[in-house]
């Protein structure tokens, strides 16, 4: 029994090790560090995606997309709801769009 303990927590050990390698030679992705490196702050990126849909927004995420590094802001404009991609560079609306199907992102398609 002490055998298989020991074996199970080396097993363990060695998984932890691992992933933690792959995430420091960059293999993972952490948006909370990559956003110290966008031009566009949050806060910036909110107001500007609130003015396109004029409405307020609910949820914003900053996100690596086929564009590149952008805020995905929510916005709830009276009874419809909007996901605006704005540019984390440029502060520029990428993409605008009525959130129809399900009125959010989790079984929306991957950008």
């Amino acid at each position: 029994m002490n055998r298989y303990r020991k074996f199970s927590l080396l097993a363990v050990a060695l998984a932890a090790a691992g992933s933690v390698a792959y995430a420091a030679t960059g293999g993972m992705e952490n948006d909370a560090i990559a956003i110290a490196h966008a031009k566009i702050g949050l806060v910036q990126a909110v107001t500007v995606a609130e003015q396109h849909a004029n409405g307020k927004a609910a949820r914003a995420e900053y996100e690596n997309s086929k564009q590149g590094w952008v805020y995905d802001v929510e916005v709830v404009s009276g009874a419809k709801v909007f996901d605006v991609k704005v540019d984390a560079d440029k502060g520029t609306v990428i993409s605008s769009a009525e959130d129809k199907a399900d009125r959010d992102d989790d079984h929306d398609p991957k950008d």
